[in-house]
């Protein structure tokens, strides 16, 4: 039920400035609230920006019970009920009802200001209209009011944060020039410049250049982003964005370590989860499987936990369900364990595309052991998610489905014997995935599809064009073990003796504290 209340508005100036907000960043947000909750509302905006969404929503429930006539704190709300903006999933009925809600309470309440008014009716378009509009559709709506409030106020630094957030995660993924995420970046890098304690400056600019040309730019808000909010699990954890991009492993594990512990003392159980898939890719990529083995082993204790109808942190439930089977398979296919991948347990869950990742590692295991009727089996099932992801209006995981279902397509065929069926099924697999992007839900495809080419070249004895797939491979996946593996093996049959050296002293690098045995033998002496 709407809020209704009888207005008796006093003449409110807007908030001055104020003192940084402890272990959460500093951020100062001029609202016509009463001058006793404004610190409390730059502390729940401080938590937005870090996706600390249930303790924002508390904060900004704290200020309506001090100030019931603080529309932005039912701004706030609205906000918050969408959760993280890099969710590429489709928002819950659950999740829109309390948004709109949100929206009209803040519309009651009566904002004193166009510029309040503003911000109210930009997050309005998230919600109005969800029955008849999908949802890009409405993410675009808000993108482009909130690029109106900022045009109209370009000294209103929220205003200007808020639209480069909105222009960036409704960015086109199949857009290569990255034209959003370079406007937006552009912005964000000033801003950041004078205001170096914001979390949401050194956050956003993290999510912004989360793309393989862009990474590297995204160095320096990674290196401060932990320390302006480190009372935060997602500000810990989000550096390894940026580490897993440029495939910089250990800092990666450094990050996320830290990122699980402080999730673990929140009962933030998704987050926790979300940052021990990052941690345990890095980890595989180095070699250290003893560590990603305490992960995989402890993952059922830490999956009994979760409860999908408590949100803590920044990962909302389905990124948990995304760790919790793509965890174990990893672990498998990352060591080339296909009997492992192909005999994975399925663990049901409300998210199909959780679901096909345990298919797409099932199928690919069971294909490369010679169990076509496993494989064929995991496509079957790979079609069932691709298809339940149409109905639910979930583009994005459709398409990422539809990659995984090729993949094992693909290695199915091989395992047939149909050879020219398998490449140019394992080719169409990858144009799809050039075309698209990884979501932040993940740090990596489970099996890039262009390191699936390389090694089925391998496999079919064309060493030179498998050395291509693999060095595309590494364009996108810098610093990846198996491509890694998979170059050298490809340059030394190939004859070039220069790329075979190359990649041999990556490989050692990532060795140096590895404890497979496997690739311990290869790059050490013996004895």
């Amino acid at each position: 039920m709407k809020r209704v209340f009888v207005l008796a508005l006093a003449a409110l100036s807007f908030a001055g400035p104020q003192p940084p907000i402890r272990r959460l960043g500093t951020v100062r947000f001029a609202v016509s609230c009463a001058p006793s909750v404004r610190p409390r509302f730059n502390q729940a905006v401080a938590l937005m920006h870090s996706f600390g969404f249930p303790a924002a929503i508390a904060t900004f429930k704290d200020i309506l019970r001090a100030d019931p006539h603080c529309a932005m704190a039912d701004w706030g709300l609205a906000i918050s009920a969408w959760g993280n903006p890099f969710a590429a999933g489709a928002r819950s009925a659950e999740q829109l009802q309390r948004g709109l809600l949100s929206v009209e309470d803040a519309r009651a309440a009566g904002p004193t200001t166009a510029r309040e008014r503003g911000y109210i009716e930009a997050a309005a378009r998230l919600y109005q209209n969800a029955d008849s509009l999908d949802q890009r559709s409405r993410l675009l709506g808000y993108r482009d009011a909130m690029a109106a409030l900022a045009a109209a106020a370009p000294s209103d630094t929220e205003a200007v944060i808020f639209h480069a957030l909105a222009a960036v995660a409704s960015a086109n993924p199949a857009d290569k020039t990255y034209a959003a995420q370079l406007a937006a970046g552009a912005t964000l890098e000033r801003l950041f410049a004078v205001l170096p304690d914001h979390p949401g400056l050194a956050h956003y600019l993290i999510h912004t250049y989360d793309v393989p040309p862009l990474a590297s730019r995204g160095l320096v808000a990674a290196q401060r982003y932990s320390k302006i909010a480190p009372a935060m699990s997602h500000a810990l954890h989000m550096p390894s964005h940026v580490y897993t991009r440029i495939g910089a492993w250990q800092e990666s594990i450094s990050a996320n370590v830290a990122a699980a512990a402080v999730a673990r003392r929140e009962g933030a159980v998704a987050e926790e989860l979300h940052a021990s898939d990052y941690q345990v890719y890095a980890y595989l990529q180095v070699g250290q499987d003893r560590a990603a083995e305490r992960i995989v082993a402890a993952l059922p204790a830490v999956a009994a936990r979760m409860d999908p109808t408590r949100t803590t942190g920044a990962a909302p439930p389905a990124a948990g369900y995304y760790a919790i089977a793509a965890i174990p398979a990893r672990y498998a296919i990352e060591r080339g364990d296909w009997t492992r991948a192909a005999h994975l347990t399925l663990s049901r869950s409300p998210v199909p595309y959780a679901d096909a990742v345990t298919w797409f590692a099932r199928g690919l295991g069971s294909a490369r052991i010679g169990d076509t009727a496993g494989a064929r089996t995991a496509v079957i099932n790979l079609e069932r998610g691709r298809d339940t992801l149409t109905a639910r209006h979930e583009p994005y995981w459709r398409d990422q489905v539809e990659i995984q279902r090729l993949g094992v397509l693909a290695w199915l065929a091989l395992a047939a014997g149909r050879n020219d069926e398998a490449l140019s099924t394992m080719r169409l697999a990858t144009e799809h995935e050039d075309a698209t992007e990884k979501s932040a839900v993940s740090p990596g495809p489970l099996a890039p599809a262009r390191e699936l080419l390389g090694e089925m070249l391998l496999a079919l004895h064309q060493p030179a064009e498998a050395l291509g797939a693999f060095e595309a491979a590494l364009t996108r996946e810098p610093n990846r073990s198996r491509s890694i593996a998979g170059a050298i093996d490809a340059a030394t049959a190939a004859g070039d003796a220069t790329k075979a050296g190359r990649y041999q002293r990556a490989r050692q690098a990532l060795d140096a504290h590895a404890d497979r045995p496997s690739r311990v033998a290869a790059t050490r002496p013996k004895g």
